[in-house]
């Protein structure tokens, strides 16, 4: 029984906060693990999976992607680019990785805010469409 003020959680939440704490988890604790969880959780969302967890996993999964792209393979076009000698070259892939990972975390924990208030939210420039139904759902992200 709820407490009077208390809402009920919507549908899909717990699985919506599980996916970007998954994301985040990929980034900062267990980068491969996580993500084949996440993966996992991707393949068995389906239509009958509510929109707020779909959006949610989507996302997670999608920006978790990208991160690696930004993270992993970026870093080492600049390296063999610039050589491993080259003290320019390792201020650029500290610097890059840095701003970059960190924005990435900004991200996540912006979605799982979103996620844990039961709304949708879409990572800008890399996230996908939001489904029908999305509660809270915003064009700007």
């Amino acid at each position: 029984m709820q407490a009077s003020g208390e809402q009920a959680a919507p549908a899909g939440s717990g699985l919506a906060i599980a996916a970007e704490s998954l994301y985040l988890a990929n980034l900062l604790l267990l980068p491969v693990i996580a993500f084949l969880v996440l993966g996992v959780l991707f393949m068995r969302c389906d239509e009958d999976t509510p929109p707020l967890a779909t959006a949610h996993v989507n996302q997670a999964f999608s920006a978790s992607l990208w991160a690696g792209i930004l993270l992993v393979i970026v870093n080492a076009l600049i390296l063999l680019m610039g050589g491993y000698q080259g003290l320019l070259t390792w201020t650029l892939v500290i610097l890059y990785f840095t701003v970059c990972h960190s924005t990435l975390v900004l991200f996540g924990i912006v979605g799982l805010a979103k996620a844990m208030a039961g709304q949708c939210w879409r990572f800008p420039l890399v996230g996908r469409a939001l489904p029908r139904g999305c509660p809270g759902a915003t064009d700007h992200g």
